[in-house]
C-alpha cells in the first residue's frame, strides 16, 4: 500500500434528516430506527461497514436522534432480564448491536445537506480515505459494493461513487454521473455529475446511490462549496470539482453496482424491503412465503 493511497478504516453515516417521509411515524421515532423485518435499518448499514472492514464507525445525528446511540450501546437490564430467563438467542441477538463496531456520534446542528453533515466529520477523519454510507440504501450482504468500492480507492487513489442504471423517467430523483469506460466493465471514469437532472439534462441513466469512498480533500472542497439545490450544501457539488480537477484530490471513479439494494426512504420500496428480506430468511421464509402466495391468489 503506497502512502498515498492509505487504507481506509472508517465509516460515516449520515444521520440527521427528520424522516418527512415516514411522517407521522417518525414523528418521534429517527426514520433510521424503524424496523427493517426485525432489525432497524440503521444496524444493516452498520453491519455492512463492519463486514468491509471499517468498525471505526462515526454516526452524523441531530436532534430527536438519541434512540440510535441506545440501539447501539449496553442494555444492562434487558440483558440481565433475558439471562435470568436463559433466553440465550434473544440475548445473543440484544448483545450484537452493542459488540458490532467501535461507535462515535457527532450532531450536525442545523441540517444543511449531504455535504454539510459529511463536513462535520472532519474532525474524526481527518486526512484519511473514508466511507459515506447513507441509511436509505441497503445492499444485500450477498453484493459486496461497499469492498469493490474499497478495492478500486486504493488502487487509484482519488474519491469512488456507487452508480446504478436507473429508468430514464426516474433519474430526476438522483444525481447523475457523465462517465468514461475504464479498462474495468464494472469501473467507469467520472467526468461530471449533475444533481436531480431533468431526464433532457441528464448525462447518462447512471445514479449515484448511497454510497462513496471519499479522498479527505472533500472537506476542503466542502467548505468553499455553495449552497446548491434546495439551498443545502450538496455532496455532488463538490464531487463535481473534484471530477473536473482531478489535482485538487486525485481523479472520481464509479462502481457500476448490479446487485440487489433495497431502498428504505420511499414507503413502497420500504414494504417491498420488508417483503424482500422476508421472505429470504431461513426462519420466517418457508411460511411467509406461503402465505404471500395464498394472500395474492386470492386478493389479486
Amino acid at each position: 500500500m503506497t502512502p498515498s493511497h492509505p487504507r481506509i478504516s472508517k465509516a460515516v453515516i449520515p444521520a440527521a434528516g427528520l424522516g418527512t417521509r415516514f411522517l407521522p411515524a417518525t414523528k418521534a421515532t429517527p426514520k433510521e430506527m424503524l424496523p427493517v423485518v426485525d432489525k432497524p435499518a440503521i444496524q444493516y448499514v452498520v453491519e455492512e461497514a463492519v463486514a468491509a472492514g471499517l468498525s471505526d464507525v462515526l454516526m452524523v445525528t441531530g436532534r430527536n436522534k438519541r434512540p440510535l446511540e441506545d440501539h447501539f450501546d449496553r442494555n444492562y437490564e434487558l440483558e440481565e432480564a433475558l439471562q435470568r430467563k436463559g433466553d440465550e438467542s434473544r440475548l445473543a441477538r440484544v448483545q450484537e448491536s452493542s459488540d458490532l463496531a467501535t461507535m462515535h456520534y457527532v450532531r450536525q446542528g442545523n441540517p444543511k445537506g449531504l455535504g454539510h453533515a459529511v463536513l462535520c466529520a472532519a474532525p474524526h477523519v481527518g486526512d484519511q480515505p473514508f466511507a459515506v454510507l447513507l441509511g436509505d440504501d441497503l445492499i444485500d450482504p450477498r453484493d459486496p459494493l461497499l469492498r469493490r468500492m474499497i478495492e478500486v480507492q486504493e488502487e487509484h487513489g482519488g474519491s469512488v461513487i456507487a452508480l446504478m442504471e436507473v429508468d430514464p423517467a426516474q433519474i430526476h430523483l438522483y444525481g447523475c454521473a457523465a462517465v468514461t469506460p475504464t479498462g474495468e466493465d464494472d469501473v467507469v471514469r467520472v467526468a461530471g455529475l449533475v444533481e436531480k437532472p431533468t431526464p433532457d439534462e441528464a448525462p447518462s441513466n447512471l445514479a449515484i446511490i448511497g454510497r462513496y469512498v471519499l479522498n479527505a480533500s472533500v472537506f476542503e472542497v466542502l467548505r468553499k462549496t455553495a449552497p446548491g439545490r434546495g439551498g443545502e450544501i450538496q455532496l455532488t457539488d463538490a464531487l463535481q470539482i473534484l471530477a473536473a480537477e482531478p489535482a485538487l484530490g486525485g481523479p472520481v471513479h464509479g462502481v457500476v453496482f448490479k446487485g440487489r439494494r433495497y431502498d428504505t426512504g420511499d414507503r413502497g420500496d420500504y414494504l417491498r424491503a420488508i417483503v424482500r428480506l422476508a421472505c429470504e430468511r431461513e426462519d420466517l421464509g418457508p411460511d411467509f412465503r406461503a402465505w404471500l402466495r395464498s394472500y395474492v391468489t386470492e386478493e389479486m
